[in-house]
Formats: structure tokens, C-alpha cells, sequence
């Protein structure tokens, strides 16, 4: 197995996170060789600053945390975060579309901006917690139909987070299409751990240095 840290995106993602806190977030990543600091588009360019030199990737969200932005938007937020420096873009489906049964609207939004990024990676975050899991499975299918890259479970900000269950379900679908990103309530190395065995290749954690250093984090959400 690759070193634990190499797993984590680094999160900062709260309405009240400051600049001190982004930069503070970045020295951690380096400190733990983490894979990527996970922020807002509006500090990707001090992220970006912040790791340069450094083996950190800059991944930006898009269309946080509701996915009900229009296609529109979230294509401008995606070039103007690429334009600031973003290495990897985790947006969030449309989840309203995805219940109206919409599909060709969902897998539309996702192919727009997926056609942004040339070679940068594209997660695509599903939202599990509001979703059934035939839901699940569907979403999943229109994710890697557009080309997503990873399957993500969750924002951290809606009624739950990450569960062994909608992992396998989004696995039994991406197998090998795409990869799983489990993210929303991992705080503690035994459960990382966890996801891991079940084949997860990235976590999306604000618990990242409690998980490498074995303790339990208390942080909310994320």
C-alpha cells in the first residue's frame, strides 16, 4: 500500500475559512506530504502560491456545495480556477436533475466542464446521502459516461458523509473506470484505513493530520 498521507486531500472548505487558515492548511500538506490541499475557487491562486515547489497538488471545488448552479456557472468557475492554477476540480452533480430523472441534463453538466480539463482530473461528487441507491448507481453511470475520473461520495456539508455501503455501490459500477474518493466523517486512521482495503484511492478529510498520526479528530462535516 502507497503511505496513508499520499491518500488525503487536505480540506479547508468552510464559509469562514481565512487566508491564514488556507496558508496554514498548505504548510500541513507539505509538513505530511499530503496528495492535494482541497479548497474554494476563490483561494486557489493563494494555494497555489503557497505549495509551489512543492509535490502538493491544488484541487478546487466547483459548484459547492448545492450542484445547482447553471451548467454555465459552474463551466466559469471551473476555467477561471484552472486559470488560477488548479491541478484537479471536484464538482458537484446536480442532484435535483438527477431526482427529476433528467439524465441527459446531468450528464451534460458534467461533460461541460469535464471539457475544461484536458489533462487535469475531474471528480465528480455525488451526494450520497440524498440519494437511493439505485440513485447511486445511476449517477455513477452518467459520472463516468462523461468522463469523470474519480466518483466522490460527498461535500461534507449535507446529512451525512461517506459509508462502506455507497462505496461498493459506486465501485461495482466505476469497476476500473474510475476511481472512488471517499470524503464526509473520516477522522481517524482505523476507518481511512477501511476505505482503503475497499479499494478507495483518495480520501477528502479536515482530519488528515489526526488520521496519519493515529489520533481521532474532532472537526465537524469534512
Amino acid at each position: 500500500m502507497k503511505h496513508l498521507s499520499s491518500y488525503i486531500d487536505h480540506t479547508l472548505l468552510k464559509a469562514t475559512a481565512t487566508k491564514s487558515a488556507i496558508i496554514q492548511l498548505c504548510n500541513e500538506a507539505k509538513q505530511y506530504q499530503f496528495h492535494a490541499v482541497c479548497v474554494n475557487s476563490c483561494y486557489v491562486t493563494l494555494a497555489k502560491d503557497q505549495l509551489k515547489n512543492s509535490e502538493v497538488s491544488v484541487c478546487c471545488v466547483i459548484g459547492f456545495p448545492l450542484g445547482a448552479m447553471s451548467t454555465q456557472a459552474k463551466v466559469a468557475e471551473t476555467k477561471q480556477a484552472l486559470k488560477d492554477g488548479a491541478d484537479e476540480i471536484d464538482m458537484v452533480l446536480n442532484i435535483g436533475l438527477l431526482k427529476s430523472k433528467d439524465f441527459d441534463a446531468v450528464w451534460k453538466d458534467i461533460e461541460a466542464v469535464k471539457k475544461c480539463l484536458p489533462h487535469q482530473i475531474l471528480k465528480v461528487i455525488l451526494e450520497t446521502c440524498y440519494l437511493e441507491d439505485l440513485e447511486i448507481i445511476k449517477a455513477s453511470e452518467l459520472a463516468i459516461q462523461s468522463g469523470a475520473d474519480f466518483l466522490k461520495t460527498s461535500t461534507g456539508f449535507g446529512t451525512g458523509g461517506a459509508t462502506f455501503h455507497s462505496v461498493n455501490l459506486m465501485k461495482s459500477v466505476a469497476n476500473g473506470k474510475a476511481k472512488i474518493k471517499a470524503s464526509g466523517g473520516i477522522k481517524d486512521y482505523q476507518t481511512a484505513l477501511k476505505y482503503i482495503n475497499l479499494g478507495v484511492e483518495r480520501i477528502g478529510t479536515s482530519s488528515g493530520i489526526a488520521i496519519v498520526t493515529g489520533e481521532t479528530s474532532t472537526e465537524n462535516n469534512y
